[in-house]
């Protein structure tokens, strides 16, 4: 009886063990809800035109990964592979191929690069620094922030007010093809619920200015054979919409694909449609895990 008490005891210390080890920061998964490798994630986005990454902002993981995929990119699709970010507005694309180029230092060109966000350093220069010792090319493909206010405060009609130099940094699919019942822009309104306020549609027509220029300039600078990597939040991309919407509009045919970050307490709480359509691949992330600075 004592040496079955010592090996119940043993067992059980040994699954504690166990469990202790198999904390994990992330899980990978497919649309199908199902655990799937890295490695078989890589070769099956590598086939797509484009790929676009759904992280939230200040999420290490999300990071990590996005420069992992850029490296393993690299390796199959070469100089192919192309990077665009929505954290870098169109106004910059100049500065940006500057710097890769080796013009100037670091120092001479972050003055230059108007309305860099805060976590620049930690999270998106090591993106900047691969595409730069690879000689690939960087997008810049965010509407200039000063544009999307003055659409948030005027509305879509303030186009007519800018000047030829100030709409070729803007999407000019805007005006032709938003919509606010698109799903994207349509659940911005619900969120609000009996609190909506007069200048929703303006609010929703800035959101659609992000999607449509970062899809603009998206298919501006892809050519057939390229695998576009594009990193942007979640919500840009997620379900199809957004920036993915906008491409399918602008130049239909393409093979897009993407992955998304949720949070380990927001995939429980998904149904099997929501796991399904939100995107091809999701990180699944710890809820305490540490947050980068913005």
């Amino acid at each position: 009886m004592k040496n079955i008490i010592i090996s119940i005891l043993a067992i059980v210390s040994f699954a504690q063990i166990s469990n202790a080890q198999d904390k994990v920061a992330s899980q990978l998964y497919n649309n199908k809800g199902k655990k799937v490798k890295y490695k078989k994630m890589i070769k099956d986005l590598a086939e797509s035109d484009m790929v676009f990454f759904g992280e939230y902002h200040t999420n290490p993981i999300s990071h990590w990964m996005q420069i992992e995929m850029a490296m393993s990119f690299f390796e199959l699709k070469s100089d192919k592979l192309f990077f665009g970010a929505e954290m870098f507005e169109s106004g910059n694309q100049l500065v940006m191929n500057e710097y890769l180029a080796n013009f100037y230092p670091e120092k001479k060109m972050m003055p230059e690069m108007t309305q860099m966000w805060g976590n620049y350093q930690t999270d998106y220069k090591p993106l900047v620094e691969f595409a730069k010792e690879n000689n690939l090319r960087f997008i810049a493909s965010n509407i200039p922030r000063r544009y999307a206010s003055m659409i948030n405060k005027k509305g879509i009609d303030v186009l007519k007010e800018l000047s030829p130099e100030a709409l070729a940094l803007i999407g000019p699919d805007l005006s032709t093809y938003f919509d606010p019942t698109v799903k994207a822009y349509a659940e911005m309104a619900d969120m609000m619920g009996e609190h909506v306020p007069p200048n929703m549609l303006n609010i929703q027509t800035a959101q659609a200015a992000k999607d449509a220029t970062m899809a603009y300039f998206s298919v501006k600078n892809f050519n057939e054979g390229d695998l576009y990597f594009h990193f942007n939040g979640s919500y840009h991309s997620n379900n199809s919409q957004g920036i993915i919407w906008w491409i399918n509009k602008i130049q239909p045919g393409l093979t897009i694909k993407s992955i998304t970050t949720v949070m380990q307490s927001e995939w429980k709480e998904m149904t099997k449609e929501e796991k399904t359509e939100i995107a091809n691949y999701i990180i699944v992330v710890a809820d305490n895990m540490t947050q980068t600075n913005r």
